[in-house]
């Protein structure tokens, strides 16, 4: 096979997409198809080592442990109980059911790591309440789609666990790296809800308390509310930050505690751990059947020769390294359109990372940069999977064009953070340097 030939595994791919294949057995059949054109009999063998190092990666093994912790907490009435919890305290701020919103986006996410499970969460618990206000439809619209697209950006995340190992670059440092940009990007939001709900009072109407709620009262909530939900975050987060736990250890160590403290509230039932369970096995064989096809593709994409086309197709041309840089980047906003965020990862970053290592750029920043352009695409028109997201859960006087407008602020927000982090790499590793970055992969 030339050299050439090998990429035309991308538009392979892309044909079976447009077609209607699944994006996992649309990856395994490319790879196997070309696998046969180039090494024959041999490429059965190379393909079930791809099996064989995806079941037995370690760290894959967090995966269906993040998404059990996240459907338990979704499941059995906690977000319902933060989400009062934090009402409470916003209600007086202008734009205050927005700004619980992303509160709530930032706390879920930092608790959870799955995307689609925070935004629905979300928007079922707050877009009832903000239509009944008067918000207006298009920061209505908006705002649940930023708070929902935070499990990308702020750790843990699904995405980086399986980004990781792909990149070859640690996990626990990737979660350092993305804590300042997310919660940067998390801030940048409320800072935009709260000066439109200032200048623009009609679009965020102060809700008028009915029922004056004591201090104390308010207080007593908060902490049954809130204290246990932190310590999950600290028992999941702050472990693997601090080098005590590996990231599915820790994941491990949340699952359970989000039992436990559906236990503790009292809300713990076999229809809820069923739920659960049916939810995490089935999210959990996409993601991982996805994983294994990405891994198949990049195999057989690397030995045909592919990654020695690619570099030299864009080292060998005048491209500067930061041309170079914005090109991947450009590539992975694009893919982002018509791709899940995991299958974007499997594609771009086995080709990426050596680029990014032979250009002198570092790793963990790229990465960072990478996960902000993937959560941008996320949440951009017209193909937003976070705007699908909210079609689902919202009644039909919400349409997809009060959606479509929502989110452009929000858009503007997130490249603010990308131009920052790219201008200012020290906002990705610094932390991870401070931290001496978790060794485990």
């Amino acid at each position: 096979m030339s050299d050439y030939l090998a990429l035309l595994m991308f538009p392979a791919l892309l044909a079976f997409i447009i077609g209607g294949f699944p994006i996992a057995f649309s990856m395994i059949v490319v790879a196997t198809i070309f696998g046969i054109m180039q090494f024959g009999d041999a490429a059965a063998y190379q393909l079930l080592t791809k099996i064989e190092d995806t079941a037995s990666n370690a760290i894959l093994a967090a995966v269906p442990l993040f998404i059990f912790m996240g459907a338990v907490l979704e499941r059995s009435g906690i977000a319902e109980r933060l989400f009062g919890a934090i009402h409470l305290w916003t209600t007086k701020l202008p734009g205050g059911l927005g700004v619980g919103a992303i509160i709530m986006g930032t706390l879920f996410a930092a608790s959870s790591g799955v995307v689609g499970a925070t935004e629905a969460v979300i928007g079922m618990l707050a877009v009832p309440v903000m239509l009944k206000h008067h918000y207006s439809k298009s920061l209505l619209s908006g705002t649940i789609c930023a708070s929902g697209s935070l499990g990308t950006a702020i750790p843990p995340s699904i995405t980086v666990v399986v980004l990781g190992p792909v990149a070859g670059v640690s996990v626990g440092s990737l979660f350092s790296g993305l804590l300042i940009p997310g919660f940067l990007m998390a801030t940048m939001f409320l800072i935009y809800i709260i000066g439109v709900a200032y200048l623009k009072p009609e679009m965020a109407p102060q809700v008028e308390e009915t029922d004056q709620v004591p201090l104390g009262a308010r207080l007593r909530i908060t902490l049954v509310a809130l204290l246990p939900t932190l310590a999950l975050i600290f028992v999941v987060l702050g472990t693997i930050l601090m080098g005590v736990a590996t990231p599915t250890e820790a994941a491990a160590c949340g699952a359970l505690g989000a039992i436990l403290l559906s236990l503790a509230y009292r809300n713990l039932t076999l229809k809820v751990l069923w739920h659960a369970a049916i939810r995490t096995m089935n999210i959990s064989a996409m993601i991982l059947l996805i994983v294994l096809g990405g891994s198949m593709f990049a195999g057989v994409f690397f030995a045909a020769g592919g990654m020695a086309t690619v570099q030299s197709l864009l080292l060998d041309n005048g491209l500067n390294p930061w041309m170079v840089l914005a090109l991947i980047l450009l590539i992975t906003f694009i893919a982002g359109f018509v791709l899940d965020l995991i299958s974007v990862v499997l594609i771009i970053i086995p080709v990426a990372m050596p680029i990014v290592g032979m250009l002198g750029f570092d790793e963990i920043w790229f990465c960072v940069a990478f996960l902000v352009v993937l959560q941008t695409s996320y949440l951009t028109p017209p193909l937003a999977p976070a705007i699908f997201y909210l079609r689902a859960i919202t009644p039909a006087e919400v349409t997809l064009k009060h959606m479509y407008a929502g989110v452009v602020p929000f858009i503007v927000a997130q490249l603010l953070v990308l131009a920052l982090v790219l201008t200012f790499p020290g906002l990705a590793t610094w932390l991870p340097d401070a931290m001496s970055g978790p060794s485990w992969k």
